[in-house]
């Protein structure tokens, strides 16, 4: 027979052969179990951020944090743990006008912050934050997507929760709370920029009426329609609401709201910084400035540069206490552009974290960063990790200035 008509005759023998074999049982080697010292196993350079020191603990988590700040359930088992500043998320984009998505920012921006460590030397503002503050990542805020309402309800409970404890720290002099005593500070990973307004809220429980400096590309204090050249509240004419429904807060309209609740510090003490949207009206600043705001446009880096720019924001705050809310539209969309209502024009990278180093000394009482749609980024992931590092730059400014007389 020749040997090639041989070979599947072969095979098939091997294999009638092997079906009557049984099976049996592997034997395993019998091993007395081995104490492993995880510290010293898992305390090495790694691409979770033990690049510091030998960090590794019995208690550490392995979660994506931000900046590998220590993860804490703070509205849940570790409620009672102390801290100075607290990282919230707050997935929420339902009151966009043009592309949704910011609901992933706060995961996009922690996603952002991998190359990051909280416990690192800011070099420009010659500090780690770490010395300074105890920084902790409360997660992320609960929030229903079937009603705004309810939405921002959640969040303004939590993030009062959080504000109105006492921090961890006390520091030299006196508090410049309402009550004398010092509380932590919050950074909120957004979402869209509604958010702000049920922050505001929190924030005023403890300080009264804050300055803000927003940084955006739109002014964002419209409210309800367009009329007679300015925006009042009310219902639109022949519209779907109904007589006596009110047009709800959107992502275009919550400092009218806050303006109206008494959340922002009278004598037109807050300032839009990097504005360069398109207005319906003239009328729109005009309203702006009845809601409290004076404006720094985009353009005016040009003439002033970014120190006249932190001049003048300066000058509109003074003393007062600060509260930051930054729209990552404010950068240019050639550097940042994972975000839902992108403006050419805008500022670089560069040049928005000179101006924020330019706000040493000031009271910075909380803090957020909005409108990161990670959907929309590079596959570098450009925007998330811009907006991580300005995160980083405003802890670095809380760190440098403490909420005391």
């Amino acid at each position: 027979m020749p040997l090639r008509s041989f070979l599947p005759v072969a095979a098939l023998l091997s294999l009638a052969a092997a079906a009557q074999t049984p099976l049996r049982p592997q034997q395993h080697t019998q091993h007395a179990p081995v104490a492993v010292d995880y510290e010293a196993l898992f305390s090495a350079p790694t691409i979770n951020g033990g690049y510091l020191t030998s960090s590794f603990v019995d208690d550490s988590w392995s979660l994506m944090s931000f900046g590998y700040a220590s993860p804490l359930r703070c509205f849940g088992s570790d409620k009672e743990t102390p801290f100075d500043v607290a990282i919230i998320g707050a997935p929420f984009d339902t009151t966009t006008s043009y592309r949704p998505g910011a609901r992933f920012g706060p995961n996009g921006i922690r996603q952002g912050s991998r190359r990051m460590h909280i416990g690192s030397i800011n070099v420009p503002y010659k500090t780690r934050v770490t010395d300074h503050l105890n920084i902790v990542d409360c997660g992320d805020v609960p929030m229903t997507f079937v009603d705004n309402k309810v939405a921002i309800r959640q969040l303004e409970t939590a993030n009062a929760d959080l504000v109105l404890r006492e921090s961890s720290t006390s520091f030299n002099g006196t508090s410049i709370a309402k009550d004398g005593k010092f509380h932590p500070r919050v950074l909120t990973l957004g979402g869209d920029h509604t958010i702000t307004l049920p922050l505001l809220r929190g924030v005023a429980k403890v300080y009264g009426p804050v300055s803000v400096i927003h940084f955006d590309s739109h002014i964002d204090s419209k409210h309800g329609p367009y009329k007679k050249d300015t925006w009042k509240p009310g219902t639109y004419e022949n519209g779907p609401w109904l007589p006596g429904e009110e047009v709800p807060v959107t992502h275009g309209s919550y400092f009218w709201y806050a303006a109206q609740e008494g959340l922002l510090a009278p004598n037109n003490s807050n300032i839009h910084v990097g504005i360069r949207n398109a207005l319906q009206t003239w009328g729109d600043y005009e309203n702006d400035y009845e809601v409290g705001f004076v404006i720094s446009h985009a353009e005016d880096i040009e003439e002033v540069g970014w120190r006249g720019i932190v001049k003048r924001i300066r000058e509109v705050v003074g003393d007062n206490p600060v509260y930051i809310t930054l729209d990552i539209d404010v950068i240019d969309p050639g550097m940042a552009p994972a975000t839902g209502t992108p403006e050419i024009g805008g500022f670089s990278t560069r040049e928005i974290k000179q101006i924020l180093k330019g706000l040493q000394g000031l009271k910075i009482v909380g803090a957020d960063i909005v409108e990161v749609a990670p959907a929309y980024d590079t596959q570098a992931e450009i925007t998330m990790i811009a907006a991580a590092n300005l995160g980083w730059d405003i802890l670095a400014l809380m760190a440098k200035t403490p909420l005391a007389e």
